[in-house]
């Protein structure tokens, strides 16, 4: 049996469509899939043929509470072969890079997304 490895991870977000779009142009993703899901929300699926990242929203309004800092993940680590032209994707996105690091094994950066989800993009190139 091959090692295992996180096929994908599920996110609560305002829009998955705005989100989707982002991740698309980040990181140079396609939707795998996209429809209605749980509870009559709506899903779609981004990433690569392994991996990728499915972006829920619920039909109803989401209360901005769950979308603080920490809640309910802390970050979503994406490895990059060139973390200095994502980061110009992130800021051409309108969104502001922080937390910048340079330390064994690999360099390293955080943005928040438009709903508040950490993401930390690090490269070991």
């Amino acid at each position: 049996m091959p090692a295992p490895y996180i096929e994908h991870v599920n996110l609560t977000v305002r829009s998955p469509e705005r989100t989707a779009q982002l991740l698309a142009d980040l990181f140079d993703w396609h939707v795998r899939w996209e429809g209605p899901a749980r509870d009559n929300g709506r899903t779609i699926h981004v990433g690569d043929e392994r991996t990728y990242l499915a972006v829920y929203s619920p039909p109803e309004a989401l209360d901005d509470a769950i979308f603080g800092k920490g809640r309910p993940l802390n970050h979503v680590g994406i490895l990059v072969d060139d973390l200095d032209d994502v980061e110009r994707r992130v800021i051409a996105a309108g969104l502001a890079p922080f937390a910048h690091a340079d330390y064994d094994p690999g360099r390293r950066f955080y943005f928040l997304d438009h709903d508040g989800t950490e993401f930390e993009i690090v490269s070991y190139a």
